[in-house]
């Protein structure tokens, strides 16, 4: 049987029946450094590598602004050329985003197959879903990347088929170029459907879990920061975790008891990557924006980077583009077990945040305090007025809030505690103040 990602991304997806060796490609643009083109390249390797290939040269060029026949000079181009065949690369790939023409005219000069940056995180991206709305996610994410690519594919090989102008070869082949548009557009507005339902059902799930009393607590990250290990060790919740980019694509909630009792819904999501695609963040809209409606994001970083700072970010990025920039933040710097001072400097450079290690269990009750702290200190205390022959609304109140004092009054208990709005809304007719408000049942 065939698979659907490779029909989607056709030609352009890494041929994994082996190890391709592949070149690639930095520019050093105006306003960038050397290190900085450096630093893409060895994270494009890893990239390469997730996917299933080998790093096999490396080719870099310093312009203004890209060229754009080629995104690099047509000098380079040739040196590329040479560089493929000394070290037998079918393949290169750019660490940035190429055109359909610039990719067009790469692959007809080079002789061989010219891939982005944005190719390869589709590629692992199709290799990673598992659940049905990550693959119509990815396969959306894939068809729409192919769309302006197909036109410029299939006059290529009309021209390399036809060796002339002729009028019914012409003919022939727009007619199929055509069938092959419409066919991607009816699955891409079949799956952008199937995916607003899925969409309703995970707001619907959503209001569920706000209606719980809990607050929302959503684990972010740059890619391979430990966010499933974390999940994992605090919540037993058997999420995959591996060593690699994307090992997680589909988001997993699971209840964690706070230190004091109060528990919060956690949640981990997909990690994120400097230039992630435009195209991944839209397809992956209705998944990511579960950090858009958090109460607090938990934003791990590997304390073991050589570069955390460049990857947090890229993260702020990421959470700006989904509109999850101004949700309250904590850092923590996870493989602090792996960095030269157990990520002292970067706690200190960084106030408020905390420094652990997921995978061997260090210092997570720290992490827990804190996180408990920060999840309080966004609630506002309400002061309840609770009847003594109450004791079912008392009880409520430690369950599902953190009770900061209690005193007698002449016939009721005044409590003052930090509620979530869904429970401050079923008690609200016992909030000091509140004239009316909605009934409280008593469950006996």
């Amino acid at each position: 049987m065939s698979n659907p990602y490779q029909e989607a991304l056709g030609r352009t997806l890494i041929e994994r029946t082996f190890r391709e060796r592949i070149v690639l490609v930095g520019v050093t643009l105006a306003g960038q450094t050397d290190e900085d083109t450096e630093e893409g390249l060895d994270e494009l390797a890893l990239l390469v590598d997730t996917a299933g290939a080998d790093e096999a040269a490396r080719v870099t060029q310093r312009r203004d602004t890209p060229d754009p026949t080629f995104y690099i000079g047509k000098g380079k181009v040739d040196e590329l050329h040479e560089v493929c065949l000394a070290v037998d690369a079918d393949t290169v790939v750019f660490d940035a985003e190429l055109t359909p023409a610039q990719q067009f005219n790469l692959e007809k000069v080079l002789g061989r197959t010219a891939l982005d940056r944005t190719a390869v995180i589709l590629d692992i991206f199709g290799q990673n879903a598992h659940t049905l709305e990550g693959k119509a996610q990815v396969e959306l994410a894939l068809l729409r990347y192919r769309l302006p690519r197909l036109r410029r594919g299939a006059k290529a090989k009309l021209s390399q088929q036809s060796g002339g102008v002729g009028a019914r070869t012409r003919g022939s082949g727009e007619t199929r170029l055509e069938v092959d548009r419409r066919a991607i557009m009816s699955r891409i507005n079949k799956l952008e459907r199937d995916l607003k339902d899925l969409r309703n059902t995970r707001l619907v799930q959503r209001k569920s879990r706000g209606r719980s009393g809990l607050a929302n607590v959503v684990i972010v990250g740059y890619t391979n920061a430990g966010k499933s290990t974390l999940l994992n060790s605090l919540t037993q919740a058997g999420v995959l975790a591996e060593n690699r980019l994307f090992a997680t694509l589909d988001p997993t909630t699971r209840r964690l008891a706070l230190p004091g009792g109060e528990p919060v819904l956690l949640t981990d999501t997909v990690g994120f990557v400097r230039k992630l695609p435009h195209g991944l963040i839209e397809s992956f809209k209705s998944t990511l924006e579960v950090a858009s409606e958090a109460d607090l994001l938990v934003h791990v970083v590997d304390a073991s980077a050589q570069f955390p700072e460049h990857q947090i970010a890229a993260v702020h990025e990421v959470l700006d583009e989904i509109g999850a920039g101004s949700v309250p933040e904590l850092i923590i710097f996870n493989k602090s077990d792996l960095s030269d001072d157990d990520g002292a400097h970067l706690v200190a450079t960084h106030t408020g945040s905390v420094a652990v290690s997921a995978l061997k269990q260090r210092h997570l009750d720290v992490f827990l305090r804190t996180l408990a702290d920060r999840v309080r200190s966004l609630t506002a205390v309400t002061e309840l007025v609770i009847p003594f022959d109450r004791g079912d609304v008392l009880a409520a109140v430690h369950r599902e809030g953190e009770v900061v004092s209690t005193e007698s009054a002449d016939d009721a208990m005044v409590v003052r505690a930090r509620l979530s709005d869904a429970s401050r809304g079923r008690l609200s007719q016992f909030v000091r103040g509140a004239s009316d408000g909605q009934a409280w049942e008593r469950h006996d």
